[in-house]
Order: structure tokens, then sequence, then C-alpha cells
């Protein structure tokens, strides 16, 4: 079939096999071209199929020579239906890593779940014994709790007063104002429940208890900060209470591994185009500012670059794990330096429809957001015949 983007709101609802498939040799290939690491050999990724999980996976895979057990729930493809991008970057990276002698996995299911969480220890008992490193990765607005069958859904929403700012939709490039009213106590408890570090940790005590994690295993959730710009609707607002919770989480995951040698921690990092922050009011014009800036830099990082530099300049480099006052890695510290904020901040002041394609870099926005769904990547003929069934190598049962 010939495939398209076709949109609906933020939300692209269709994904090309073939440029995910390019979109993710693209991401082994840096991670090649940056020369091994010395990291973890066994590695469990809890939301692998996209983003920095993705990234992680490739990471892991390619820098490190690692064995990977893959964590994502995702539409598979069946004849005249297409599959999710994350079903697709998951076979691509699977093909690879198997043509590279590599061994990898992939469970597709609510990783939330009881059901998900024993299949995958089971998984790992019988083909890799134990973990040496875990990603936390996952990026769901709902989360069925499993001990009560209570469904929680997360809010975007700032918390006391209303949020008034610029926004953008990128796809026309046209800057608005938007208003955003304030959360409710339950707003915020939810999105904790659902976005927060309750069910990292329940993954943690779960591999313990079974004696699958290695000694001196590590664990990693990845979170963000941000500029004042965006403090009241994201950092202060719902999505921060479930961050802060999530990083309080990582201390408490921390003293469970100190008697195998393990510890636990949070990677703040970058603002980049995700299916979710494009989402997010506010965020899109934010990005596309500070993608001029740190362009013009020659700082600028997607995700595969921000992870491999998290391996090799952070976790995996033979000393200790620099972290900042309150415990965190701050591999966002190129995007949060002064002079870059400053530069955003004066461009924020002045960004209108009329200047914003010069003052800001939307095109670039905009290609990052249909990469995500495999669609204007290089070197890819999105004229021809693309057989949309694709199987997963690795896919358990």
């Amino acid at each position: 079939m010939i495939i398209e983007p076709r949109m609906r709101g933020f939300i692209c609802l269709t994904a090309h096999p073939v440029g995910c498939e390019q979109n993710v040799i693209n991401q082994i290939n840096y991670v090649k071209s940056k020369g091994k690491i010395d990291g973890p050999k066994r590695v469990l990724v809890i939301g692998a199929s996209t983003g920095f999980g993705l990234a992680s996976r490739i990471t892991s895979a390619f820098g490190s020579d690692a064995s990977t057990i893959g964590i994502f729930f995702e539409k598979p493809s069946s004849p005249g239906k297409l599959a999710t991008p994350g079903w697709y970057n998951t076979a691509a990276f699977e093909k690879q890593a198997q043509e590279a002698g590599l061994y990898a996995k992939s469970i597709n299911g609510d990783a939330f779940s009881n059901e998900v969480k024993e299949k995958t220890l089971a998984l790992i008992k019988e083909d890799l014994g134990q973990i040496d490193l875990v990603v936390y990765s996952l990026a769901s607005p709902v989360r069925t709790d499993p001990t009560t069958g209570i469904t929680h859904r997360s809010v975007l929403k700032p918390i006391g007063a209303p949020f008034k700012n610029k926004t953008v939709d990128f796809h026309s490039g046209k800057v608005t104002e938007i208003s955003i009213d304030p959360c409710t106590e339950e707003d915020i408890q939810n999105t904790i429940k659902v976005m927060g570090g309750e069910d990292w940790e329940m993954w943690i005590d779960g591999l313990k208890a079974a004696n699958l994690l290695a000694p001196n295993a590590l664990t990693i959730a990845y979170s963000y900060i941000g500029p004042e710009l965006t403090e009241p609707v994201y950092r202060k607002g719902t999505i921060g209470r479930a961050k802060d919770h999530l990083e309080a989480t990582a201390f408490t995951i921390a003293d469970k591994l100190s008697d195998i040698g393990g510890n636990a921690y949070v990677s703040v990092n970058k603002a980049l185009v995700t299916q979710a922050s494009s989402a997010i009011p506010v965020i899109p014009l934010y990005i596309s500012l500070l993608y001029k800036v740190m362009k013009a830099e020659g700082i600028h990082e997607g995700c595969i670059e921000q992870i491999q530099r998290l391996y090799s300049e952070r976790l995996y480099t033979g000393g200790n794990v620099p972290v900042d006052e309150k415990g965190r890695i701050r591999i966002d510290d190129w995007e949060m330096r002064a002079d870059v904020q400053a530069k955003v901040a004066a461009l924020w002041e002045e960004a209108t429809t009329e200047n914003l394609p010069s003052i800001g870099d939307l095109e670039g926005y905009s290609n990052d957001f249909y990469n995500l769904f495999g669609f204007k990547v290089g070197g890819v003929d999105y004229t021809a015949d693309t057989n949309e069934v694709v199987e997963i190598p690795g896919l358990q049962a």
C-alpha cells in the first residue's frame, strides 16, 4: 500500500514501516560511530518502543553489546491495517540486533499489569539469569492499579490558578494565546498514580524478590524540568507533582538496592519532540525556539544523542555518577545553560505567527514530529508500494 501521513489534531494516525526502520538504523549508526561503552550486558527497558526508551535499548545493544528485553504496548500490523510506530521501530531494532548477533526479545502488553511483570520475570530467569540495568521509560496517560483495579488518568493542568501564555499550532504555524484552568486535588493524585514512581518501584521490588538483579545493578527513570516559561503548566503543575514523586522514589529504590551494591537514578533530559510533548500547550513553541538557539550554538541533540551521552559520560565512566543537589543526573545541562535560556526567553517575547518561521525552527520541530511516525525520513521512497505487515522477530507469545 502507499502510506501517507494522516493527521487528527496533534496525532498522526498512520506510520510508515520503512521510514521507522530507517530512523532506527540512523540511530544505530550514530551509536556505533561514537565507539564502545563499557556498559551493561543485560538490560530491561520498560517502555522500549519510542523516544528515550527506544534510544536506551539501541544504546545498550549497539554501544555495549547488551542483550535486551523490551516491554511496550503497541498495536500490531495486519493486512490492510498499519501498526503503531513503536511496533515498526521494535521490528526494525530486533532485525538489526539479530543480524549483529545480539539477543533481543520483546513483550507487548500493559507494563502496569501483574501479568506482564510476571511474564517478564519468567523470561529473564529463563534466558538471561539476571539484569544489570533496568530502564524505566513509560509514557502513558492511563494506568490501572493492579492492586485496586482502579483506572487513573493523568491530566496536564496548572495548580492553583489558570495558566495563560502563547502557544503554536505547529501544522499551521499560527501563534495564539491559550488558557488552561487549574486542576483539582483529585487531578493531582491521579496524575501521580499514572506518572509517578509507584509502578517503577513495583517493577524493582518484583525483580529483586526473584533475585533477578545482578550485583551492582542500576535502574534509571527519565524526567524533565524545563524553563521558567513552562513552569506553571509543567514542573509546577500536575505533571511536575508526578515527576517530584518519581524523583523521590529513586531514593527509596536506591535504599532497597544498597545490599547488592546497586543504585537508582533519575535522569533529567532535554526538551524534545515526542508524541506526548506535542500535545502539551506552550511546549511546541518553546521547543521550536530552543531548537533554533541550540542548533546555532552547535549543541542540539535528539533522543539518541542524549542517551548515548548519558551512558558514556554519566552512568558508565568507571567513576562516581555526577548528580545535582537533588541527586538527579542532568543531561539537560546544555538546554538549561544560562545563555541558551536567555536567548530563548528573548525570542519568546517577540514570537508571532509572522516572524516565527525566521526566529524559530518550526520546520525542524515539524520534521521531528513526522519522523516519529516514519515520515519525512531521508532516503525513503514514499511513493513506493510498501508492505504494511511487519513481524517483530523476538516477540514473545
